[in-house]
């Protein structure tokens, strides 16, 4: 069988088990024996040793004679019937149900399994991003906008605001995993008639057998009025879901490199690792760039939801079969291995402030512009008047900078000399000086956050242990 990449590479074992073929059997096979269990209790003749054995044999998975059986009957169902009537010596399962009860329950229950994993891997990254902002809370920074420097920040407060973005899309997991609905067993076309026919038109029956499947899979609500299949739309929403999810990591994850292009933070450097084959001196950030490549896989498989949302044939057809074997579980290999990426990244990175105030000092009356001109305008000069004159005066010191006329950033000796703005050269220094301490609000913001998943640690405190496997 040729392997898939993002499974075998990347994604963790609990979310492989999930959706490889022997695991997706088994669980055919223990909603088969619940559906049995359930008609017997309802008054359906099957026999106790036919269920009995049905569950001896339910973990003897041969896909190969299985696919040997799919190649006669050209139906997968069918053959995974035969199967395992033959191992168990009984011909009692799929009694009343079409296909699709079987495999739209199947595929859901995988859905639901697999957001709950990465649910609690969500909420023990957003532990991660939280103690990395306590840590680096009052580490100032040169904030960039457009990617140029712009006004002081902390280390701190660039990754809550990561992790607050973050965690909007985690509330949305959390708010899917709440709310999920299953198909339940509906029939052919969603009327029961099957089932209906089976138990002699008793619907008190029908809604009994439904009650107990659902409760076997465990999920939070039921379709009604569905037809063949459920809709399109719900598995748009899943992908949407961690694709959301994955956008705050994956902006974190760019601006780490472009920190380490600086030098100023790194994703970290095990021992041992080697950055290029060619350069021995290169430390590259390849996880950062593998969770760019994990949020690209994620909205390609985006796209492909988008294009079976609203796309449906009266009460179903399985055009959409082919892109959802594909689409479903790629997407969650996609997310596990990002989260399983970015927690070591989390654990591993560092900051460096030597080289940051290095790069503080350089900008730092850049920085503090907007300040000045408001104390300038404080000082009764007109807003635009000072604007205009700051500008003239920091754009002739980057040029100067630039081309080597100064060496130092002088912008706030140029400034005492202009009689536009009315403040000594004492106060300006005072008001530069206090930027390397002062970023506004951001100590504040970043304790709200910090806050705020203190207590959704407290809510999933076994998720917010959760310790990644190792990294390739």
């Amino acid at each position: 069988m040729i392997p898939n990449v993002l499974a075998e590479r990347y994604a963790s074992s609990a979310l492989q088990a999930i959706w490889s073929a022997e695991g997706r059997i088994v669980l055919e096979r223990e909603f088969w024996i619940a559906v049995m269990k359930a008609q017997r209790d309802l008054g359906l003749d099957i026999p106790e040793e036919a269920i009995v054995a049905y569950e001896q044999v339910k973990n003897q998975v041969d896909t190969a004679s299985i696919m040997q059986r799919e190649r006669i009957t050209r139906h997968d169902v069918k053959a995974r019937i035969e199967e395992f009537n033959e191992l168990a010596g009984h011909e009692h399962v799929h009694k009343g149900m079409t296909s699709r009860d079987l495999t739209e329950n199947v595929e859901q229950l995988q859905v639901f399994r697999s957001l709950q994993i990465i649910r609690d891997k969500s909420v023990a990254t957003l532990v991660r991003f939280s103690k990395r902002a306590a840590q680096w809370a009052d580490l100032v920074i040169t904030a960039r906008t457009h990617n140029v420097a712009a006004q002081p920040t902390t280390f701190g407060k660039r990754l809550a605001m990561f992790g607050e973005e973050m965690l909007s899309a985690h509330a949305a997991v959390q708010d899917l995993v709440d709310r999920y609905p299953v198909r339940g067993l509906k029939g052919a076309v969603g009327t029961q008639m099957d089932p209906l026919s089976l138990f002699e038109g008793d619907a008190s029956k029908v809604a009994e057998l439904e009650k107990r499947v659902v409760a076997h899979l465990g999920m939070p609500a039921l379709w009604t009025n569905v037809g063949q299949v459920y809709p399109r739309s719900l598995d748009f929403r899943v992908v949407a879901a961690l694709t959301d999810l994955a956008s705050g990591p994956s902006s974190f994850a760019k601006t780490l490199r472009l920190m380490a292009g600086h030098e100023t933070a790194s994703e970290g450097f095990a021992p041992g690792q080697t950055g290029s084959s060619a350069m021995p001196h290169k430390m590259n950030s390849r996880s950062c760039e593998r969770v760019n490549g994990f949020h690209v896989i994620l909205k390609g498989h985006l796209a492909m939801a988008g294009g079976l949302a609203g796309d449906q044939w009266n009460e179903g057809d399985v055009s959409c079969s082919v892109v959802r074997r594909v689409m479903l579980p790629d997407a969650f290999f996609a997310t596990d291995g990002l989260f399983e990426t970015l927690l070591t990244i989390l654990d591993q990175m560092d900051a460096y402030p030597a080289v940051i105030a290095k790069e503080n000092a350089h900008y730092l009356p850049f920085l503090m512009t907007t300040t000045i001109m408001m104390e300038a305008v404080k000082a009764g000069v007109g807003r635009e008047t000072a604007h205009k004159a700051i500008k003239e005066h920091a754009v002739a010191t980057v040029n100067d900078l630039r081309t080597g006329k100064v060496t130092t950033n002088n912008l706030i000796e140029r400034l005492v000399g202009d009689d536009r703005i009315p403040l000594s050269a004492d106060q300006l220094t005072t008001l530069v000086q206090a930027g390397e301490r002062n970023a506004g609000a951001a100590q504040a913001q970043i304790q709200a956050f910090v806050g705020t998943i203190a207590e959704l640690a407290e809510r999933h405190p076994q998720a917010a242990q959760y310790t990644p496997g190792s990294i390739l």
